[in-house]
């Protein structure tokens, strides 16, 4: 078997929808709740916390192994309890999503464009891989073979992640305006898939909609219950989107109605689904 890219994959490198769901969900657990526990959850915890979710044992503890395999978490013992703590690539990467997801402002036409290029020798191929896909976590749109673009407002982010993952040394970072030629407003949707962003926003509306009716008779464990997967459904979406410009998106963007949907959900359900889970993992 082999990736996207043509490099081969081992088999046990192959991972399902199930595999990668439960990787996000545990995930999200640990960036919500294993901070303020010197990052470190126990075992224990994550599995009592994931049944909470409907997610078996065995499975979840898969989920965390291969989580660990990945480099994302390392496991350490506490008071002689099993658990794991997040790696220090992971907490640097979960304090840069607090401010993507939590804190993201919307570009205007005033920032401008990031423009980023680059030329990776063959002999590493896999640094290629690597920055195409850095470049998408961070939310940039191709505009030709080589050439990436987003909002003039992430320059200093990107320049940090590229820093961060040893990518700088491949890479040429401009930063301007648009000039000619062509409508911008047609050129963004060729080099974003809007289609494709306005479905994933209207899937977050229709599933997490009727929780707006229910989150003022919810008890700790159903706003649990209701905001892990809520938000681990989220966080990818702000990634996904590098928030355009207004002006240059199409009229009624529901991408704007989703956002409020995620903050409104996120005020009422975060301190009660907190109170549910530090309960569970002092228990």
């Amino acid at each position: 078997m082999r990736s996207a890219d043509g490099r081969p994959v081992s088999p046990s490198a192959v991972t399902t929808g199930r595999d990668v769901r439960l990787a996000q969900l545990i995930l999200t657990i640990f960036g919500l709740y294993a901070r303020a526990e010197h990052n470190w959850l126990s075992v224990a915890a994550v599995v009592r916390l994931m049944a909470d979710l409907g997610v078996d044992g065995q499975a979840v503890r898969s989920a965390v192994s291969r989580l660990k395999r990945r480099g994302v978490l390392d496991s350490v013992r506490h008071d002689g309890a099993a658990g794991y703590v997040l790696a220090d690539s992971t907490v640097e990467l979960l304090a840069e999503g607090d401010v993507r997801i939590f804190q993201r402002g919307r570009a205007v036409p005033a920032d401008g464009w990031l423009m980023v290029v680059f030329s990776v020798p063959e002999s590493e191929r896999e640094k290629r891989h690597e920055l195409r896909a850095s470049l998408t976590r961070l939310g940039f749109g191709t505009a030709a073979p080589g050439v990436w673009i987003a909002p003039g407002n992430l320059a200093t982010e990107t320049r940090h992640t590229l820093e961060r993952r040893g990518l700088a040394t491949y890479v040429d970072i401009f930063t301007g305006d648009y000039y000619a030629f062509g409508d911008l407003r047609s050129k963004i949707r060729t080099w974003w898939d809007l289609d494709e962003l306005a479905g994933l926003y209207a899937d977050f509306l229709r599933v997490h909609r009727p929780l707006r009716e229910r989150v003022t008779a919810t008890t700790p464990l159903d706003a649990f219950t209701a905001y892990v997967p809520m938000l681990t459904e989220w966080r990818r979406l702000p990634y996904r989107d590098p928030g355009l410009p207004l002006a240059l998106l199409p009229p009624g963007w529901n991408g704007v109605t989703a956002e409020a949907l995620f903050h409104e959900l996120n005020a009422a359900l975060s301190a009660a689904a907190r109170e549910h889970a530090i309960a569970v993992i002092h228990r």
